[in-house]
């Protein structure tokens, strides 16, 4: 039987149930060999988060759902159903492993802003069996090298303006043999670049169609460093077994069910970013709201009431800017969209 933590009659006072309605008999009852049963195992041993965030929804009614609704700095609008994911990380993915030769267990390393092309080319990687690293784009040369030096990545993805950020660096890194780039700014590509390659140019020599790696659940998956600020960053290694968790707490704590707008605020070079801004909501089959820019309690709560967000996920720095910015400004917008928030950090 599927695992339901949800009561059979509503509770007095909730106009949504909660997922985790009494903690108490939860915690009485919880397993979490039952939580895994509901994830898309392909044996008893084999998972992969990206296979369990995305493709398990194909051949669902969720396949033509929306996945992603991302808005640009300047306004912009590009929307992703899950299927439309699956496709665009498999083709990654088979460029990834065909055009570029990544093998299983390479690192993949992404320092990127929060374009649609970061979702993709992780999912894509980790298909693909490889351990992808997010890079926070406000880094600077030596946080990068460092991380890229530490993990011998032979990938990078990123973009033409990061990359000149970053290039006194590059002959530091013997193990990086290609850069991808992500042209969103039509700025071009650095001169001189030998190992760079366009995203375009590589996703067009992919494929649709992509066996995804049946990973194991101990195979790396995630590499994320800690932010250096009490010593050298050390790189903490998650493996495909994460996803179990990064579910039952989405659906839990986050409460998401099918018909939420969820938005995580975090960057995607931090852990939040991945666990909570990709698979937790991905695994659970949730659209999410994704803002390319950054903070402005104007654009913020705009941006709920355009999208009609009703989960928002936040640190409780944003939390404290928006209290700063004064009581008068939220009661401009309409935000009855919202029924749960939580805050993570610090």
């Amino acid at each position: 039987m599927p695992y339901d933590p949800i009561p059979k009659k509503p509770l007095s006072g909730f106009a949504v149930r909660p997922n985790l309605h009494d903690y108490d008999e939860m915690r009485r009852t919880f397993s979490w060999d039952a939580v895994s049963r509901e994830l898309p195992w392909f044996d008893a041993e084999h998972i992969n988060i990206a296979h369990a965030a995305i493709d398990a929804h194909l051949g669902t009614p969720r396949e033509r759902k929306t996945a992603m609704i991302w808005e640009s700095k300047k306004g912009a609008t590009e929307e992703y159903t899950f299927a439309d994911l699956a496709r665009l990380s498999n083709r990654f993915a088979s460029a990834l492993t065909g055009t570029l030769g990544a093998r299983p267990g390479d690192r993949v390393f992404f320092f990127l802003d929060r374009v649609p092309e970061i979702y993709v080319g992780i999912i894509g990687a980790l298909k693909a069996g490889c351990v992808i690293g997010p890079l926070f784009s406000a880094f600077g040369p030596d946080a990068v090298r460092d991380r890229l030096l530490d993990s011998e990545a032979r990938f990078l993805v990123t973009s033409p303006a990061l990359l000149r950020k970053i290039e006194s660096i590059l002959p530091d890194l013997p193990a990086l043999e290609k850069i991808v780039l992500v042209d969103r700014e039509g700025g071009g590509t650095p001169s001189g670049r030998e190992r760079g390659i366009a995203w375009e140019r590589l996703m067009a020599g992919g494929s649709d169609r992509f066996d995804v790696v049946r990973t194991h659940r101990e195979d790396r998956a995630v590499m994320h460093y800690t932010s250096g600020t009490t010593g050298k960053p050390k790189g903490a290694v998650h493996v495909h077994n994460a996803v179990v968790g990064h579910y039952a707490t989405a659906k839990l704590v986050l409460d998401l069910r099918d018909d939420d707008v969820y938005w995580c605020t975090a960057d995607p070079g931090w852990v939040t970013g991945t666990s909570y801004g990709m698979f937790g909501p991905w695994s659970n089959g949730a659209t999410q709201a994704i803002y390319e820019g950054g903070f402005s309690a104007r654009h913020w709560y705009s941006f709920i009431e355009r999208r009609k967000v009703t989960v928002w996920y936040t640190a409780p720095t944003a939390i404290r800017m928006l209290m700063k910015s004064g009581d008068d400004l939220p009661k401009q917008f309409n935000l009855g969209s919202l029924r749960h928030t939580c805050s993570v950090g610090e």
